[in-house]
């Protein structure tokens, strides 16, 4: 009986799943923005307790690696580190996109063969976060950092029905829209409860993390903004 703590924090959701087997047995999360710091501790906590085990009884820690928010990614990994050196237990990393278009399959349920699905976090302004999977979780096209036109995806569109999801998705959808061959899945968000069988696949091949020089997937460089401070000149 294979206990996993699932930690969902690369964008403004902060999600904690406890799996056994790679089944959901307790789940917590919010959407309240800048909420990860104070949450995912807690949220562990209880999902354990929920589900009726404490930290000793897990057998590994999967979290979500990125792409997606700087500082939620941060969060959530040096969150899944710590416990991992406390509890001398392994990690897993699983990567956000596929995470999200595995729940997007699940979502679509027996018709998914008939769609590719591609997931977008939001990279601000008409920037997004994006890869492209087949029915069978097969990247199509790698994961990538992308500005959204008229033309983005024309190629697949063209040929076969896309199934768009995520918050990037949302701010896209009146550009991408207008393709016949483009569906969207309203109000879909990043979850610990997709991590879960993907975990358990790791957990089962062995596919762990060195944890002492394991960092976050940002795709990205930060770039930190210019304080706005009254009276300040750069």
């Amino acid at each position: 009986m294979t206990k996993i703590l699932n930690i969902e924090t690369s964008t403004r959701v902060c999600s904690v799943a406890l799996s056994v087997d790679g089944i959901v047995k307790a789940i917590k999360e919010t959407h309240i923005k800048n909420a990860h710091a104070e949450s995912v501790t807690l949220f562990s906590q209880e999902v354990i307790k929920s589900a009726g085990f404490s930290f000793t009884d897990l057998d590994a820690i999967a979290v979500s690696k990125g792409p997606g928010s700087y500082t939620g990614l941060r969060i959530g990994v040096s969150t899944a580190k710590g416990f991992c050196y406390s509890l001398e237990k392994p990690l897993i990393a699983i990567g956000t996109l596929k995470a999200m278009a595995f729940g997007m399959i699940k979502k679509m349920g027996e018709t998914a063969d008939n769609y590719l699905f591609c997931p977008m976090i939001d990279a601000r302004r008409m920037e997004v976060y994006t890869a492209v999977y087949n029915h069978k979780l097969v990247e199509i096209q790698e994961i990538r950092a992308e500005i959204i036109d008229e033309h983005s995806f024309d190629e697949l569109l063209e040929k076969q029905k896309v199934v768009f999801a995520g918050d990037g998705a949302e701010k896209c959808k009146p550009i991408l829209g207008q393709n016949k061959n483009a569906l969207f899945l309203n109000e879909f968000y990043p979850s610990s409860s997709f991590l879960c069988e993907l975990a358990e696949e790791k957990f089962k091949k062995g596919s762990f993390e060195d944890v002492a020089y394991f960092e976050p997937f940002y795709l990205k460089d930060f770039v930190a903004g210019i304080p706005k401070v009254k009276g300040l000149k750069f």
